[in-house]
């Protein structure tokens, strides 16, 4: 599509909802599974995909017109690379624990599909104004799920949010199968579920 054909309100609500990279397309699963079992970690990870996202979309876009098509998905992997070598690098200096915690999933932003495919789909075919708020938007709809599903996970699994804000009552008993891998493939599956019944009701 060229920049013309889209806008930026179509951008946003494609990001966000009608093409939710989670929700709706089924991109990075694995990540979405495995970091959510608290706020700080899944909002770590979203704020990295959308740093990564913003960047490597903003530098496909300007290099789109000198890409060869054999060399295309390696010259995206090659940009990709270099910025999720960034954001991790800044997470080892700043945020040593978080890194830690979240272990291989950072380093593992390079072969994340959301990210390869708004590199081919959006930011080789239009200019660098779109491709950053393509960027921007997907980011957001990924890190929103994310912390929406971790929210859900670490309440239910310790009774707090942010590990240490109180959130359900004093006698509450934790659900321990929500820190598991178990939990998120419920959790996650409901919240499938709940978005495919909205859009047959809206539909």
């Amino acid at each position: 599509m060229a920049d013309k054909q889209l806008t930026v309100g179509s951008t946003f609500t494609a990001g966000i909802w009608s093409e939710n990279p989670v929700l709706r397309l089924l991109l990075g699963m694995c990540p979405t599974l495995a970091v959510t079992t608290g706020v700080k970690a899944a909002l770590t990870m979203g704020l990295s995909v959308i740093f990564v996202l913003i960047c490597s979309n903003l530098v496909v876009s300007l290099m789109r017109n000198l890409l060869k098509p054999h060399l295309r998905i390696m010259m995206f992997t090659l940009t990709i690379a270099t910025f999720v070598t960034i954001a991790d690098l800044f997470l080892k200096a700043y945020l040593p624990d978080m890194s830690a915690k979240l272990g291989p999933y950072i380093p593992l932003i390079i072969v994340n599909c959301i990210i390869i495919c708004r590199a081919e789909s959006c930011a080789s075919k239009n200019g660098p104004w779109i491709s950053v708020i393509d960027g921007l938007a997907y980011g957001i709809g990924f890190t929103v799920v994310l912390c929406v599903l971790a929210s859900i996970r670490e309440i239910l699994s310790t009774g707090k949010i942010f590990e240490t804000v109180q959130v359900m009552p004093g006698g509450f008993v934790p659900w321990a199968g929500m820190a598991m891998p178990v939990g998120a493939f419920v959790t996650l599956g409901l919240m499938l579920g709940l978005v495919n019944l909205v859009t047959k009701k809206k539909a």
